[in-house]
C-alpha cells in the first residue's frame, strides 16, 4: 500500500514556465504553477514581469529585464532540463528576442505559447512590434499557440463570428508558420463553447457546455500549462488538449468565488485532500 502511495507521488516531468506574475495568484506564473503540480508534474520559472492586480484589473506592471529573463531560463535548464516549456506573457521585442535565443540553447522540443496580449480586464499588456514578432519568429519554433478570439483575430487579422471563421482564422495563423494552433471560443456567445485545434492535416472541434460565472481569470494561463504538463508527460498535442480543456472545465466549476470582479478558478480541485488541520 505504502509502495503505491508513493509511486502515486512520483513527479511525472518537469515544465519551465516563461511568465509574468499576477499578485492576486489568479492567473500569470502562480495559476501555471498550480496547474503544473496539480497534475503531478516539477513547476520550474523564469518571470517576465511582476504585476499588481487583482480580480478587478491591472494596477501596473514592472518588466524583467532581458539579460535577467535569460539567465533564469538557461541557468534553470542548464542544471534541471525541462520536458517542456510553457510561454506566456512576453512585453517586449528585446524580451521576445531573448526568448528565442535562450530556446535555442536549451534545446526543448515540446514548446506551448499563450500569446498573451490583453488581460480579462480590458489592459493591453504586449505593444504592436512585440506582435509582430511572436508572428515573424517565435511561432515557427513552438509546438502549439493558443490565442483567445481576440488574439486570434489580432494574429489572422480576421474578425471572428462564428466556427467557421474560427477555422479560418485558425489555418492564417498556421500560414504564418505555426505548427498546430488551439483557438480558443469562450468568447463567443452561445450555450456551448466551442475550442479549436488545427493544423496543415486535421481540425478537430472540442465542445464543452459553457459554465455561467465570472469567475474565469487565468483560464488561458491556465489551460496552455495544463497541455504543457500533458504534452511533456508523453500525451498527443490533441490529446493534450482535451484533458487541458477537461481540468479547466473542472477548475472552474469548482471554483472559490473569490474577489469583487473576475474571480479565480481552482487549480487544485482534481485533489483530494482529506487533511485536517488544527
Amino acid at each position: 500500500m505504502l509502495k503505491d502511495l508513493l509511486s502515486k507521488l512520483k513527479l511525472k516531468s518537469k515544465v519551465l514556465i516563461i511568465a509574468g506574475s499576477d499578485s492576486s495568484g489568479g492567473a500569470g506564473i502562480q495559476a501555471d504553477i498550480k496547474t503544473v503540480t496539480s497534475l503531478g508534474s516539477y513547476a520550474m520559472t523564469a518571470i517576465t514581469a511582476i504585476t499588481s492586480q487583482n480580480t478587478t484589473g491591472v494596477l501596473s506592471i514592472s518588466k524583467i529585464p532581458s539579460n535577467e529573463i535569460k539567465r533564469q531560463i538557461e541557468f534553470t535548464s542548464k542544471d534541471i532540463k525541462p520536458d517542456a516549456v510553457k510561454i506566456g506573457m512576453l512585453h517586449s521585442v528585446k524580451v521576445i528576442n531573448s526568448v528565442i535565443n535562450s530556446l535555442s540553447k536549451i534545446k526543448v522540443k515540446k514548446i506551448v505559447l499563450d500569446p498573451v496580449m490583453v488581460a480579462k480586464s480590458g489592459t493591453k499588456l504586449i505593444d504592436t512590434k512585440s506582435i509582430e514578432i511572436i508572428k515573424l519568429k517565435l511561432m515557427k519554433n513552438i509546438s502549439l499557440i493558443t490565442p483567445n478570439i481576440p488574439e486570434a483575430e489580432i494574429l489572422s487579422k480576421t474578425r471572428i463570428k462564428t466556427i467557421e471563421d474560427m477555422i479560418l482564422a485558425g489555418k492564417k495563423i498556421l500560414k504564418l508558420g505555426a505548427k498546430n494552433v488551439l483557438i480558443k471560443g469562450g468568447h463567443l456567445k452561445a450555450e456551448y463553447v466551442f475550442d479549436i485545434y488545427l493544423n496543415k492535416h486535421e481540425i478537430e472541434i472540442f465542445k464543452s457546455k459553457r459554465i455561467k460565472t465570472n469567475n474565469t481569470h487565468g483560464t488561458g494561463c491556465t489551460l496552455s500549462s495544463a497541455i504543457a504538463t500533458y504534452f511533456s508527460c508523453g500525451k498527443t498535442l490533441k490529446k493534450s488538449c482535451s484533458m487541458g480543456i477537461n481540468y479547466v472545465n473542472h477548475s472552474i466549476r469548482q471554483r472559490p468565488n473569490y474577489g469583487k470582479g473576475h474571480g479565480p478558478i481552482n487549480h487544485i480541485s482534481i485533489l483530494n485532500i482529506n487533511k485536517k488541520f488544527r
